[in-house]
């Protein structure tokens, strides 16, 4: 009778054990036996849509090309997409939707720089995993947080130090004008760009700070004239870097100037705005990717968007510029899925993206993150456009600015 009672006591704690092991699972966000739930989210309207729509079209595809492979560990992906419209409260208002009352398991998103870091403190606090899109997302990446991983494209931080190399490598230019937003965005681009600079002997930069709602550029590019550098960097967005390139033809500059990727969302738009071709008669582009969509390598890439989006693929200025962005970050979702087992919980895939490196064959550079930095990607390419063709300018040009705590 004891022996009995004992084994009845023994079989019911088992049963206890395992009730306690399934609800875990099962408390477990936007997991089921057959599914993980993935928030995707960025501009898909407004003035800022195309930094995302075309963005989140390529990490659909990718996502549906793995469900159509079988999944993740038998799991396939599912998707609530949400548009943010480029704007700060837009964002953080998805994100509480998609965590809250669509319970997802992770978060696939962003597009814009200010409006990922506004969502920082309410992921941190409900402790998802938050991996952006093609934001650069400084403010939320340094100093580095467990929930948080981005810059897939590029940081800010990169993408200043990299045009900076690029300038004293391909234009030997000693003097470097160089213009930035004048808040947080441009700080950060700025001081890997000052960086940059010291490390070559004799370059200096001659820095002009503006806000990004400026309407007239009059002011600053008369002091870049006067300062009279070899070359001309903007790491403003597209409007600004627009009217700026304007109107230095109409000053009749004719030095290099080479716009960062913050401001080549749309090339075709660009070439309007300055009031065409004949003012990007000496203009350089940076960007992220591996090489020009004609590069063979990045066939497969075009060839794909072609076959899921064929409707719009056949519009004018389809593909938009930053279509591939979306692909490596929707990879390294997949692949830190794969590296948390057939088992998988936030922790499981935070622990996974503490050293994780990804060749995507899509970017400049590996998808690269360490227990110390959680910025994908520090490498640009280059190319001279006239406004109609792109040139690749050989080489690979990175970042060294390197995040140093407490500084």
């Amino acid at each position: 009778m004891k022996f009995n009672a004992i084994r009845r006591a023994a079989v019911g704690m088992a049963m206890v054990g395992l009730g306690l092991g399934q609800a875990a699972q099962a408390a477990e966000p936007g997991i089921t036996d057959t599914t993980i739930r993935i928030g995707l989210f960025s501009p898909l309207s407004g003035s800022g849509m195309a930094y995302g729509f075309d963005v989140v079209n390529a990490a659909k595809m990718y996502y549906d090309k793995i469900n159509k492979e079988g999944g993740i560990h038998g799991r396939k992906i599912e998707l609530v997409i949400e548009d943010t419209r480029c704007n700060a409260n837009d964002l953080v208002a998805a994100v509480k939707k998609l965590v809250e009352q669509d319970h997802v398991f992770l978060l696939n998103g962003g597009s814009c720089s200010a409006a990922v870091v506004a969502a920082k403190e309410y992921v941190e606090r409900a402790k998802v995993p938050f991996l952006m899109l093609n934001a650069s997302g400084d403010g939320a990446l340094y100093p580095p947080s467990k929930y948080i991983y981005g810059a897939f494209s590029i940081s800010q931080y990169a993408v200043g130090g990299s045009v900076v190399e690029f300038a004293v490598d391909h234009f030997k230019a000693k003097k470097i004008g160089y213009i930035n937003h004048d808040d947080a965005y441009g700080g950060w681009n700025r001081t890997a760009a000052e960086f940059q600079a010291k490390r070559h002997d004799g370059v200096s930069l001659s820095v002009q700070s503006i806000n990004s709602s400026i309407n007239d550029v009059t002011a600053p590019m008369l002091k870049v004239r006067a300062a009279n550098p070899d070359v001309l960097l903007l790491t403003t967005y597209a409007r600004p870097a627009a009217l700026i390139i304007k109107k230095a033809h109409e000053l009749g500059w004719d030095k290099p100037i080479v716009l960062t990727v913050n401001g080549t969302a749309d090339l075709t738009q660009l070439v309007e705005n300055v009031g065409g071709a004949a003012a990007l008669k000496n203009f350089y582009i940076q960007d992220v990717v591996a090489g020009l969509p004609s590069d063979p390598k990045m066939k497969w890439v075009y060839d794909m968007y072609k076959e899921y989006y064929p409707d719009l693929a056949a519009k004018p200025g389809h593909p938009q510029s930053y279509m591939a962005y979306g692909l490596p970050p929707a990879m390294t979702v997949v692949q830190a899925l794969k590296d948390a087992g057939p088992e998988p919980t936030r922790e499981k895939v935070l622990a996974a993206l503490q050293n994780f490196k990804l060749d995507t064959g899509v970017m400049a550079g590996p998808i690269e993150f360490t227990p110390t930095d959680h910025a994908a990607q520090k490498s640009a390419i280059y190319m001279k456009f006239d406004g109609q063709n792109r040139d690749l300018i050989p080489g690979i040009f990175k970042s060294a600015w390197t995040y140093t705590a407490g500084k």
